[in-house]
């Protein structure tokens, strides 16, 4: 048995056995025909995986690993808000007129913030001995996205310091800093919640970097941390997503995959989905399968969602299709 099929059978029952409920209260999400969407949910819910042996990928049902992977590339890679550069649909409802989902996800990616404390040296170390940081005259303490300049650059020198993203200050921080305890994302940015079309669930990585004994290389483990969390929709997306980016994290900084633990604040069943949900955690769960990283490539933005691939994935029944998502 899988051991995200266990922890969703686990979760799962807990909320329809012991979940408390908001019917009748004042809730934000609907559905589309714009009836309240009411949950049953549960606080607190933590999960665990050795990615050394396993990597959380649901048998339950199946599991779009390349879409989940290349929403996850589109955010930390392409550090895109553009819905016109997603290979899929996942995120169509929430989209505005000019097609984007607001100042969110990918776009907090993308904004560089100022640093003093990285050195050229460091830079080079990270990205590479013929990586061009280019200067700038701006002042302040963040550069938001603008020109390819400002998004394509890993680093822009300015004055006695440098601008650097969030994604490109983990990577830095890996490959110079392994045992810093300040190695994170957070994109749960108050300033610019007006202009997010969603808040968002997902919001904040935290990696840590251990020795194992005896151990040629460096360990790296992360944390996620998420405050909302609609179970049949997105547990095996989110957690299958962050998994997989502690491993091409690793890869390309030369270390083993570790230990990955999810915390979701609020964990729920919407109130449309427990049918579903009940036929899903009766189903007899299938071993693990094996995950395949393109080892040839160490530079985390070459990365495709072709350069993962599952090997002995079977799944327990059919797709359930049609899941109405709350809006």
């Amino acid at each position: 048995m899988a051991q995200i099929d266990e922890n969703f059978i686990r979760i799962c029952r807990d909320i329809l056995e012991n979940g408390t409920t908001n019917e009748g209260q004042k809730v934000r999400p609907h559905w589309p025909d714009g009836t309240p969407a009411y949950t049953l949910r549960q606080f607190g819910v933590v999960t665990r995986y050795d990615l050394s042996r396993e990597y959380p990928v649901l048998t339950l049902r199946k599991t779009p690993v390349k879409s989940s992977l290349d929403e996850l590339l589109w955010i930390w890679q392409q550090k895109s808000n553009r819905i016109s550069e997603l290979h899929s649909g996942v995120w169509d409802e929430w989209a505005d007129e000019e097609g984007t989902i607001g100042r969110a996800y990918g776009y907090q990616m993308a904004v560089k913030h100022f640093y003093r404390d990285i050195t050229e040296e460091g830079l080079r170390h990270a990205f590479g001995e013929d990586t061009v940081f280019p200067d700038t005259d701006f002042t302040g303490d963040v550069l938001v996205p603008g020109t390819d300049v400002i998004r394509r650059s890993h680093a822009l020198r300015a004055g006695d310091g440098w601008y650097m993203d969030q994604v490109d200050r983990v990577i830095y921080d890996l490959k110079n800093n392994p045992f810093s305890r300040r190695i994170m994302t957070n994109i749960y940015t108050f300033q610019d919640l007006h202009a997010m079309n969603l808040y968002p669930c997902a919001y904040s990585m935290t990696f840590c970097v251990t020795q194992k004994k005896g151990a040629d290389r460096l360990t790296l483990n992360g944390i996620l941390n998420q405050r909302s969390q609609d179970i049949l929709a997105a547990f095996a997306w989110n957690e299958w997503q962050y998994a997989i980016l502690i491993g091409l994290l690793a890869q390309v900084c030369d270390m083993e995959a570790g230990e990955f633990m999810h915390v979701v604040a609020d964990c729920h069943i919407y109130d449309r989905h427990v049918d579903a949900v009940k036929e899903l955690i009766a189903r007899t769960p299938q071993p693990a399968p094996q995950v395949w990283i393109n080892p040839d490539i160490h530079d985390f933005y070459r990365f495709t969602r072709d350069d993962v691939k599952l090997t002995g994935y079977q799944t327990a029944g059919e797709q359930i299709r049609n899941i109405p998502i709350a809006i």
